[in-house]
């Protein structure tokens, strides 16, 4: 049987190949982004199967299948929940959510020897619903966004909605919220985690120390070296810019 990951980030690649060799499975190779993927399947004979990240460095791994035919089965290794996979479960062997369990991943590659006599004695052929998948996983509604933080006063503790959010910004190695009431609140989180946690149709990333939501946005102002300046209600402790690198995205996201 021969054994292929394909995985974002290499340590998680390295940990699954461990776990598969505790179950005497070799993984002959290693793949990171769609690109890579393009290459090899296209010059290299196609696995048994395969263990399959859905979010890869240069794009959705699905996109793979629609530049080459891919001739395997396939085990999703995923950060994306059960509810998001159950409309193409069905169609691959299993899926697997992150962090791996050992005992998932023993029950997922049992699914699948079971199913090898079958898949060996038909001729092998994908049939997921990538279009499908494309949709859902491009569906707003399929992921929900943080609405609230909960920051603590003193002994106290306050609900802050993303409405109230005037920017966040970071300082000192604290990461923080102010408030269209012009006040700061110090939020257990980093600028990174937040573009993760926030709906980001509705904020942008300026630049390293700042996320701006689009309503607090008062005045945009052409700056020095082609950046821009940001002009928010209240908040006047330090220059809001935009990124020289940022004003494209930035534009584009104005709409």
């Amino acid at each position: 049987m021969t054994t292929l990951i394909i995985e974002d980030e290499k340590p998680a690649a390295r940990l699954l190949q461990r776990k598969l060799e505790k179950l005497n499975i070799a993984v002959e190779t290693m793949l990171h982004s769609v690109e890579e993927s393009v290459n090899w399947f296209s010059n290299n004979e196609h696995p048994d199967l395969i263990f399959l990240d859905i979010q890869l460095s240069d794009g959705l791994s699905f996109e793979i299948f629609e530049k080459v035919e891919i001739k395997s089965a396939i085990i999703f290794t995923t950060a994306y929940d059960e509810y998001a996979l159950k409309a193409f479960k069905l169609n691959s062997i299993d899926y697997l959510l992150k962090p791996i369990d050992e005992d998932d991943l023993d029950v997922a590659v049992a699914k699948f020897k079971m199913r090898l006599p079958k898949i060996e004695s038909e001729p092998k052929n994908l049939q997921l619903d990538f279009e499908q998948i494309r949709q859902m996983l491009s569906n707003p509604f399929e992921k929900s966004f943080k609405k609230r933080f909960t920051v603590k006063i003193g002994q106290h503790l306050k609900v802050i909605t993303t409405d109230e959010i005037e920017c966040f910004f970071s300082e000192n190695k604290g990461t923080y919220i102010h408030t269209f009431d012009n006040r700061n609140y110090l939020v257990d989180s980093t600028l990174e985690i937040l573009e993760q946690e926030l709906d980001m149709k509705n904020f942008f990333r300026v630049s390293r120390k700042f996320i701006v939501p689009l309503p607090a946005i008062k005045e945009i102002q052409v700056y020095t070296n082609s950046r821009l300046k940001v002009i928010l209600p209240t908040y006047k402790e330090d220059e809001v810019i935009v990124s020289r690198e940022k004003v494209g995205d930035f534009k584009n996201w104005l709409g």
